[in-house]
């Protein structure tokens, strides 16, 4: 059996130390969090998006009934287009300020929850960096550590290597876990800001319609 990948990992952790393995954690951690919002994405923005298209219809020709039905079975799927339009639906009776009130309320508090652990995201996305920075300094330290340990006869690269390696690994190690995180942040903040404002759209049709009729 050829062991040397197995001697290449156990030099890595040795060469990053106890920062390496806490970035690895808090990199599983941001992995965890980007795969569970996207999914979470893809099923509640694209199941609403189907259903603000099926309500269009209805709501012009002012078949709340439809909208109604509609909207109570996704409810079930806890679907973020269906809790607006039913509130909506259930107080169209109210002036127009007051709707637009309403419909502001539900696509805030609908928005938020989408946007439920982003902030997780983005706050390792802005300390793993200096978490790897941190190991940096650390594995420096060590290096000067063994240089001034060693007599001058063996002072040299050898004599800090493992300090310097230290150092990069961690810092290589802080940038893998913050680059992802950020990317995912931003991505999933501009996501969801552009569907609130697909829902503000099909609120302002239902309060233009109410108020029409």
């Amino acid at each position: 059996m050829d062991f040397s990948n197995m001697t290449n990992l156990r030099e890595l952790f040795a060469a990053g130390g106890p920062v390496l393995v806490l970035l690895i954690l808090l990199s599983i951690y941001s992995l965890s969090i980007i795969l569970e919002r996207f999914f979470k994405f893809k099923k509640s923005i694209g199941v609403s998006r189907k259903l603000i298209a099926y309500c269009r219809h209805p709501i012009h020709s002012d078949n709340y009934e439809k909208v109604s039905d509609a909207c109570t079975r996704e409810m079930t799927r806890n679907t973020p287009a269906a809790h607006v339009i039913m509130t909506l639906v259930e107080k169209r009776d109210r002036s127009k300020a007051e709707l637009k009130e309403i419909a502001d309320s539900a696509i805030d508090w609908e928005v938020t929850k989408l946007q439920r652990k982003l902030t997780v995201l983005g706050t390792l996305g802005s300390i793993t960096p200096f978490i790897g920075l941190f190991g940096t300094v650390i594995g420096v330290m060590h290096a000067f550590k063994d240089l001034a340990g060693a007599s001058a006869s063996a002072a040299g690269a050898s004599v800090v290597a493992a300090g310097i390696a230290e150092a990069l690994v961690n810092t290589a190690a802080g940038l893998f876990v913050a680059i992802p995180a950020v990317i995912a942040y931003n991505y999933f903040l501009s996501k969801t800001n552009y569907f609130g404002k697909e829902l503000e759209n099909i609120a302002d049709e239902i309060i233009f319609q109410q108020n029409r009729g």
